[in-house]
């Protein structure tokens, strides 16, 4: 049996509309994980071009890169910033129950 090759999967690749950025942005959202919800919106800086995000936002590229990576840990104010910066404003929904 030959072994299978696997490739690393990377959502910016793939996140090309609007509307798919918004759809993936909601869908990490509803699952509540911090985490996870930091590394979407670094997908989503990704996709959109960090240098552009970056300069959008006021921070600096690799740090931005750094703070929106798994281990990263960035501050509330950087992530309202890079938001607004992708278009998005961070509002509350009632969550259903």
């Amino acid at each position: 049996m030959k072994p299978v090759k696997t490739t690393v999967w990377d959502p910016a690749e793939y996140l090309e509309t609007e509307e798919d950025i918004a759809f993936y942005l909601d869908d990490i959202f509803k699952s509540g994980d911090s985490d996870l919800i930091i590394t979407a919106i670094g997908d989503v800086a990704r996709a959109r071009g960090m240098a552009k995000i970056a300069d959008d936002s006021g921070r600096g590229r690799e740090s931005l890169y750094k703070s929106l990576s798994l281990e990263g840990n960035p501050s509330f104010e950087t992530i309202v910033k890079v938001m607004a910066s992708l278009g998005f404003a961070l509002s509350p929904r009632i969550m259903a129950s």
